[in-house]
């Protein structure tokens, strides 16, 4: 079996392989004659067009910026730890409290995976945790030592009008109802998350070196019963989102420059107090990126937790689709927020305008082929870099999340080609969701289904 550093420098040789082979036939490199654009725009297709062809190709820079954080992020550091080592004795870990944030509709889901984490836990050999379940209607948790079930008041509101799971979030921190000192931590999950001893280990670590007030890690979306293969093979994507740019920016950066996720996050209390969720409508459909960009502006800093934690991927395509038209229309509120400094969204206002710009970049790819223009070398490079590598994220997502040894060669190398193949498919969606995000109201937020059992009929 190969070692750590063996896979991270295979990891590396396929992906220089890959991005050699594509600069090569998208023109990025060029070896030959035939490789060089020989016609005049100007006169072959008009003013006008000639400006937008050129237009549509600089739009591609836009994805730039997260395209280096992935590229360093996957490179420079090891893209297959080995497994997380406790660095300190969990007995003297400080207090963590697990915090679910549900609605309740999902209740045998939600009680299901608090016995699990909570077994993972104990496994881990943490002693000082407690699991709490903040719902907005009451699902009937076994009563224990170590869990805790809040409900949210149909009548509370916060001072700002925050609503959704920022507001439920918020009443947890209310006086009342926290029973957390300033010191203690929360690790918070959506009620699908599933710890591993690896994660926990990640973050008893974490909280012992104490450096940080914010961190977070990998989840991966292709553990246990895959349900949806498309939406899973999809989602390989955003493995390698968290191992490049999310791992980048925290580890040698410790700031939120792109965001995060809003599941596996780990913050100290004081910090999550001083920071509120409590952020009006504009924090309110994605608060967790909301809750990011304020943590950034105050200073504060992040750091990324080694250890993956387990999600689903969406069950439907529907799904699939209402979960990406509320990210981009809840980063949309965050980025045009007044509450939030310019200095501190630059990044992540170009990357949104990247996603906004999709449909625009998508039709490219299509005037490229029918109405070749020709480009300064450096210009055909990038673009082609960027193309190259963005498929290669799909590549190592995969890598990332199915075992070989697991799986076997063939059903494995099958994965690799699907989620290729489910590349168009994506984009498809994420056009439909960056047009219905922009047209559609923004202040609704979608919960996905989370539950296999309720799918099942009889």
């Amino acid at each position: 079996m190969l070692n750590s550093t063996s896979k991270h420098i295979l990891h590396c040789a396929l992906l220089f392989g890959l991005l050699i082979v594509f600069e090569i036939f998208c023109g990025g490199i060029k070896v030959t004659e035939s490789s060089f654009v020989a016609i005049d725009p100007w006169e072959e297709y008009g003013t006008l067009l000639t400006i937008v062809l050129y237009l549509l190709r600089l739009l591609t820079f836009l994805t730039l910026p997260q395209v280096l954080f992935n590229f360093f992020g996957l490179v420079i550091y090891n893209a297959f730890p080995e497994k997380v080592v406790l660095k300190g004795s969990p007995l003297l870990a400080p207090f963590i409290c697990i915090r679910i944030v549900t609605r309740g509709d999902y209740a045998e889901l939600v009680k299901t995976n608090v016995l699990r984490n909570m077994n993972t836990c104990l496994d881990t050999g943490l002693e000082n945790f407690l699991i709490e379940v903040v719902t907005d209607k009451p699902i009937g948790l076994p009563k224990h030592r170590r869990t805790r079930e809040i409900v949210v008041p149909k009548e509370y509101k916060t001072k700002t009008g925050a609503m959704f799971k920022a507001r439920a979030l918020q009443y947890c921190l209310e006086d009342t109802v926290n029973v957390l000192n300033n010191n203690d931590w929360v690790v918070h999950l959506d009620e699908e998350t599933l710890l591993t001893e690896n994660s926990v280990r990640g973050i008893i670590n974490f909280v012992l070196d104490g450096k940080h007030p914010f961190g977070q890690g990998l989840i991966t979306y292709a553990n246990e019963n895959v349900v949806n293969w498309l939406t899973t093979l999809a989602d390989s994507f955003r493995v390698s989102d968290d191992m490049g740019k999310l791992r980048l920016q925290f580890k040698m950066f410790h700031k939120p420059y792109f965001s995060w996720k809003g599941s596996y996050v780990v913050t100290q209390v004081h910090a999550e107090k001083a920071v509120s969720f409590d952020n009006g409508i504009d924090g309110s459909v994605a608060e967790d990126c909301f809750f990011a960009m304020r943590a950034f502006s105050q200073g504060y800093t992040f750091n990324f937790i080694e250890g993956e934690m387990y999600e689903k991927s969406p069950f439907t395509l529907t799904d699939f689709l209402q979960q990406r038209k509320r990210w981009l229309q809840g980063i949309l509120l965050v980025v045009r927020s007044t509450e939030i400094p310019l200095r501190n969204k630059v990044l992540l206002g170009i990357s949104l305008c990247s996603w906004i710009t999709m449909p625009l970049s998508t039709s490219n790819m299509i005037f490229a082929a029918v109405y070749p223009i020709p480009c300064p070398n450096l210009i055909d490079f990038v673009c082609a870099f960027i193309a190259g590598f963005n498929i290669y994220m799909y590549v190592f997502g995969v890598i990332k999340s199915f075992s070989l040894y697991r799986f076997g060669l063939i059903k494995f190398l099958a994965c690799v080609l699907g989620a290729l193949c489910t590349i168009p498919i994506n984009v498809v969606i994420e056009n439909v969701a960056v047009i219905w995000g922009l047209v559609g109201k923004k202040n609704k937020f979608y919960v996905v289904q989370k539950d296999v059992r309720a799918l099942v009929t009889v």
